[in-house]
């Protein structure tokens, strides 16, 4: 993924009082003549007659040269210079790009910014996620809403929700996938809604479909439940966690056509196939026919399984997708730091309980992150762009890894009743949610990143 910034602006070289360098050094120069005049006590008058003329006229010059001299020594013999501008520092983080071509906004480093950061307050969303929200339930250290992600020779666009919102007029806007990306829709939610208090909003759902709507723009921001792109059994919205997960890979209809008008979307699959082997079925999930032929499953390893529903989404893209109209991301995988042995060796396993920092240095890569599942997506993607069809991969897997930091961990809302008992102990080996997002955090980042591709266009 790529970017660029324009030129930063030098800092001003206005002093107090709002009178810059050059205005400044002339004023003293003019007080400098002064003064040496006042000192000598001298006064001229142009009536003087007579013989007194000449006399006057070679005093006049004699005084002239005298503080002239006086000037320069004070001076030290040269007009001073205005100050060069200095450039501001690399980290303000809040320039803008118009092209993108010539940055990698996803390689570079987290910075903390006490200041401008966290760009909204967890309270001030009315839309906001008990899954999300960690300082509602008990967190009480709040540093991992103030880090900043600083790209390597450019800036991140800070978010403007009336430009985005600008772009998105008579649009929807739609997030299509699993849990991770429903952190990151309530994070774009969050950012829009606390950013435009005076327009009116409204929140539905239907089944797996839920969509935030901005009245006075006509634009919605929805997010589709689909956490394998392609059918499974898996796809209840609530009712998903089955330990036998089977994915129809060829099919992908019944799951498209609530998303398939949208003008941008934002897919992403990865941690539901996160397991040695899936069942792949040929056929329905529906009861077959009297007569017809039984389903068929294949029981194949997990990478495979994602390559055929992969290859399944991309065909339809191919076949369905207005090419013109739609705008096509896919989010990379978002990384889990379920094993604390990965930063803190000899430490036991605490997972992500009680971390306030992130990862130092560069380049840490968690054992649950699988390239392999990258490669599949971006071997579709190129597929798909030879065939005109244009999808970008946004990176947000690396920078994501440092943020050991920014998990729920046990604050967050317990699902499970049976799970309430730990939470009221804080037990970390059963509580802790080291997957999602607290917010505001790191999915803010991702949808920094991608407005800043809605808004590039």
């Amino acid at each position: 993924m790529t970017g660029s910034t324009p030129p930063r602006k030098g800092r001003s070289t206005a002093g107090a009082g709002g009178v810059d360098s050059e205005d400044a050094w002339q004023a003293e120069e003019a007080a400098k003549k002064s003064h040496a005049r006042a000192v000598w006590g001298v006064s001229f008058s142009i009536s003087l007659r007579g013989h007194f003329n000449s006399f006057v006229l070679l005093v006049l010059v004699l005084f002239v040269v005298l503080a002239v001299s006086v000037t320069t020594k004070n001076g030290n013999g040269a007009k001073p210079q205005a100050p060069t501008a200095v450039p501001p520092a690399d980290d303000t983080g809040d320039g803008g790009q118009s092209d993108l071509s010539d940055c990698d906004m996803s390689s570079g480093r987290w910075v903390y910014d006490g200041t401008a950061y966290p760009l909204y307050k967890e309270s001030a969303c009315k839309f906001m996620s008990d899954q999300s929200s960690c300082e509602k339930f008990g967190r009480t250290d709040l540093k991992y809403q103030h880090w900043r992600w600083q790209p390597h020779g450019c800036d991140l666009p800070r978010f403007d929700a009336a430009k985005l919102l600008g772009k998105l007029r008579d649009k929807r806007l739609a997030f299509v996938g699993d849990s991770l990306n429903r952190n990151q829709w309530v994070s774009m939610v969050c950012l829009i809604d606390t950013a435009t208090p005076t327009l009116h909003k409204s929140m539905g759902g239907n089944g797996s479909l839920v969509s935030f709507k901005i009245n006075e723009y006509n634009a919605s921001v929805d997010f589709y439940w689909s956490p394998l792109l392609v059918e499974s059994n898996s796809d209840h919205p609530v009712h998903h966690r089955i330990a036998d997960r089977i994915v129809s890979a060829g099919s992908i209809a019944k799951h498209a056509r609530r998303w398939a008008d949208a003008d941008v979307l934002v897919f992403n699959s990865y941690l539901w196939w996160r397991r040695p082997s899936m069942k792949v079925l040929w056929g329905s999930f529906e009861a077959p026919a009297e007569g017809a032929r039984r389903a068929v499953y294949e029981v194949t390893d997990s990478l495979r399984a994602f390559e055929l529903a992969t290859k399944t989404w991309s065909e339809w893209l191919e076949l369905h997708v207005d090419r013109a109209r739609t705008r096509l991301f896919f989010m990379s995988m978002s990384p889990t730091h379920l094993h604390s042995d990965e930063w803190e060796a000899g430490s036991g396993n605490h997972q992500c309980y009680n971390e306030t920092e992130p990862i130092a240095g560069e380049g840490h890569r968690g054992r649950d992150t699988d390239p392999a599942f990258a490669r599949a997506v971006e071997a579709q993607v190129a597929r798909l762009g030879a065939r005109g069809v244009a999808v970008r991969v946004l990176n947000v897997t690396q920078l994501s890894e440092h943020r050991k930091d920014a998990h729920p961990s046990v604050h967050r809302r317990q699902w499970d009743p049976h799970t309430e008992a730990h939470a009221r102990a804080r037990d970390p080996s059963s509580d802790a949610d080291c997957i999602h997002w607290c917010l505001p955090g790191v999915p803010d980042v991702w949808n920094q990143i991608l407005y800043a591709h809605i808004v590039s266009s």
